[in-house]
C-alpha cells in the first residue's frame, strides 16, 4: 500500500499527539510511506522559523527521512495541486487534513486519511 503524505500530515505527531506511523499501520498494516519534494521545502520553510509550527515542523522533517521522496517533474509550483496529481497518477491513498485536498481527492475516487476528532486518523475511501 502506497501512502503520500502532505505537508500538515507530517505536521500532525506534534500539534495532536499522533503516532503517525503506527496509526498508519494500524489502519493498512505494512505501508510504503512516500512524499514530494515539494513538501520537504514547504517543511524546511516553515521549520526555519519560530513557535509551534516550526517545531512541528522540523519533527516532520525527520519522519520524512523515512518516506520515499518523489521528484516534482512538471510541477504546478502548487504543492496540494502535485499531491493530487501524483496520487492520481500513482493510485496512492493521501494523508492531510487539508479540507480542500481532501474533497479533491474524494471526488476523484482517490483515498484519504485524515485526522478525526484531535485524537485518531481515519480512512475515508473515495
Amino acid at each position: 500500500m502506497k501512502v503520500l503524505l502532505d505537508t500538515n500530515a507530517f505536521l500532525l505527531p506534534v500539534q495532536f499527539g499522533i503516532d503517525l506511523v503506527r496509526e498508519l499501520e494500524g489502519i493498512f498494516g505494512a505501508c510504503e510511506l512516500l512524499t514530494l519534494d515539494g513538501v520537504v521545502r514547504e517543511l524546511q520553510g516553515i521549520g526555519s522559523g519560530r513557535g509551534r509550527d516550526a517545531s512541528a515542523a522540523r519533527v516532520g522533517l525527520d519522519l520524512a527521512r523515512r518516506c520515499t521522496v518523489l521528484p516534482d517533474p512538471g510541477s504546478t509550483g502548487d504543492v496540494d495541486r502535485d499531491v493530487i496529481r501524483i496520487a492520481e497518477d500513482a493510485g496512492c491513498i493521501v494523508v492531510t487534513n487539508d479540507r480542500a485536498v481532501r474533497r479533491s481527492l474524494l471526488d476523484k475516487g482517490l483515498g484519504v486519511v485524515s485526522l478525526r476528532n484531535r485524537k485518531r486518523l481515519e480512512f475515508i475511501r473515495g
